[in-house]
């Protein structure tokens, strides 16, 4: 199962280039302090040099990539020390998000949460790659806050999710199971369909919660 930015219409041969290195950053196919090689990696994506850089800059602003002149473009280093900072916003934000998406999702959307919902019922994690698996989380995460129908409270969150992505990639083999942080997932997309925005709030918060415990525990 892919990313559903796999699937997504682009504004741009720059937005295509930014959201797919972006989804590469995120699950360390580029690893932390990799340079990027622009010209291999354009050549891959089949966009053009300038649309490529132009998708970096937005990548550097959303703290994914660092350029230094004259020696290039790097994926930035995944510093551990952040993940209390990102957790503080993310507790704060994502009990929010859902809250506001058991209120205010369209029916395109909850379709598409019930779909998702669904699909991770139906799920063995024991038997699912890592990577999959943090696709699916990927994946629940930008529906719900696209849900929320808040535009400025998705791109931060999408950005903090992202960060934090990065981070659980990183202890990702040290992680005794993901399959059960997966599962959380169900219980709380049902209450966001069910209309249920107390409920939601408080599985979104048990939830991130969860995930710094999971981290912190193989630190």
């Amino acid at each position: 199962m892919g990313l559903d930015m796999a699937e997504r219409t682009y504004a741009s041969l720059a937005d295509r280039a930014y959201h797919q290195v972006r989804d590469r950053l995120i699950l360390l196919d580029i690893a932390p302090g990799e340079a990027v090689n622009e010209a291999a990696l354009a050549a891959e994506l089949g966009v053009g040099r300038t649309p490529l850089r132009e998708g970096l800059k937005q990548l550097e602003r959303d703290r994914l990539v660092v350029s230094y002149p004259r020696r290039g473009t790097f994926a930035t280093r995944v510093d551990l020390t952040d993940l209390a900072d990102i957790s503080e916003m993310r507790r704060v934000l994502e009990p929010l998000a859902a809250a506001r998406a058991a209120r205010h999702a369209t029916a395109a959307v909850r379709s598409e949460l019930a779909e998702r919902a669904e699909q991770i019922a139906a799920l063995e994690p024991e038997t699912e790659e890592r990577r999959a698996l943090m696709a699916y989380d990927l994946t629940v995460h930008r529906l719900i806050y696209r849900a929320a129908g808040n535009p400025h409270m998705e791109e931060t969150l999408v950005r903090l999710d992202n960060l934090a992505t990065r981070i659980w990639c990183l202890v990702l083999d040290r992680l005794p199971s993901v399959g059960e942080h997966i599962r959380e997932h169900v219980g709380l997309l049902q209450a966001i369909l069910d209309g249920e925005p107390d409920r939601a709030g408080a599985l979104a918060g048990e939830h991130v919660a969860h995930f710094e415990e999971s981290v912190r525990a193989v630190l």
